[in-house]
């Protein structure tokens, strides 16, 4: 296995982190101490077997290092999972019926429905919180609780600062469940797929980039326009994919909100909107349906409903028929590299004419997840007919 530490821009911390893997006793090992995403050192009794998600989305990543049953070791999660993917909670489901049914619905653990006598009865020995919310877990005293209770928390993160926290992410999922080897496999992969862009982009001057509008969850809401990331998140991936994110312009924040007369004065080159199949939760939405179950002659009809809103129709990317839509959830898995090869071939077609992000994809799930690839993950409108 070749593990490369020569990269720029999205894994500065791969060398640091991988140095302390190899020097860390093994998990399988009486104690173990690892320093968690938020900076904290935590120090476990013995390796844990009864873990708590603070979000099931976290599947996603401890999915794509395990060897055998991702569910082994988990107890429950908060249900974003089956609520906002179920696409995706239906392929866990079909995998692992019996472990994908007994998961405890443990709620946010950052709202009052989170309970810790639930933790204490289900003998969990290791909450795994986003470190996004290490403000709100903080500020509501779960953490003090918690502690107070024996049960330690430690902080990942694959959303916030996903290109930079992702591969120590997966070091620390690895140490935790004894996955080290899966661990740094998987990072392998990620590094190598994302060098396929970054090495091609880094040599495009930032003058020549061209201007990318992000609308978060196209179809979420239709009350008002817009939300967007700021370089963080999707903007971080636009970046990296050789765009210039037009809402980093604006706050250095991970939520941005954006107006219409913002976009239209601004006149991007590319609009990018996220969708998933949240119908399910939300039967009004308006969004393209993506996942492992979407249908493309749906989602046609759909992304053409939405470039052809009041305000986008007029647009010069919908004329062009540069109007995309992408699957949401890469905004919060470790395999956002194919948000970030795809958003690449979309602003570079000539550069990138034989990078295949869904080859990327289909062989991602070959190596490493437990079900087969399926569905649609993105799309592009039609151009208006002249």
């Amino acid at each position: 296995m070749t593990f490369i530490t020569n990269v720029s821009g999205f894994v500065p911390a791969i060398a640091a982190t991988a140095t302390l893997l190899a020097a860390a006793p093994d998990a399988s090992a009486e104690a173990l101490t690892i320093t968690d995403i938020a900076g904290r050192q935590v120090t476990l009794t013995e390796a844990p077997d009864k873990i708590i998600l603070g979000e099931g989305r976290m599947m996603y990543s401890i999915a794509a290092i395990t060897d055998g049953n991702p569910f082994e070791k988990i107890v429950g999660w908060k249900d974003d999972l089956i609520q906002y993917d179920p696409d995706a909670f239906r392929k866990f489901q079909s995998a692992f019926p019996d472990d994908a049914d007994r998961m405890i619905n443990f709620g946010n653990p950052y709202a009052g429905d989170f309970s810790v006598e639930a933790v204490l009865e289900a003998e969990a020995d290791l909450l795994l919180l986003d470190a996004g919310n290490l403000f709100k877990a903080e500020e509501t005293g779960l953490i003090e609780k918690l502690d107070k209770a024996g049960v330690p928390v430690a902080f990942i993160d694959f959303r916030r600062n996903a290109t930079e926290n992702t591969v120590p992410s997966l070091l620390i999922l690895g140490r935790l469940l004894g996955e080290e080897r899966g661990a740094l496999e998987f990072v392998d992969f990620y590094v190598a797929e994302m060098r396929k862009v970054t090495n091609v982009v880094d040599q495009i001057p930032a003058e020549e980039r061209p201007l990318v509008v992000i609308e978060n969850a196209a179809g979420w809401q239709n009350d008002f326009c817009c939300w967007s990331f700021g370089p963080y998140n999707y903007g971080r991936f636009v970046e990296l994919a050789g765009g210039t994110n037009f809402a980093s312009k604006l706050a250095n924040a991970y939520s941005v909100d954006i107006s219409m007369e913002g976009i239209i004065d601004a006149d991007p080159d590319h609009i990018i909107g996220t969708g998933a199949n949240w119908a399910e939760a939300k039967p009004e939405v308006t969004s393209t349906l993506l996942g492992y179950e979407g249908d493309p002659a749906v989602n046609a009809e759909k992304i053409d409903a939405l470039a052809g809103r009041p305000g986008f129709k007029d647009l010069r990317a919908v004329q062009d028929g540069n109007y995309h839509s992408i699957y949401h959830q890469f905004y919060n898995s470790p395999y956002h590299f194919i948000a970030v090869q795809q958003i690449a071939k979309w602003l570079y077609p000539d550069d990138f004419a034989d990078l295949d992000p869904q080859e990327t994809f289909d062989r991602m799930h070959d190596k490493f997840m437990p079900y087969d690839n399926s569905g649609q993950f993105w799309l592009s409108a039609s151009a208006p007919a002249d």
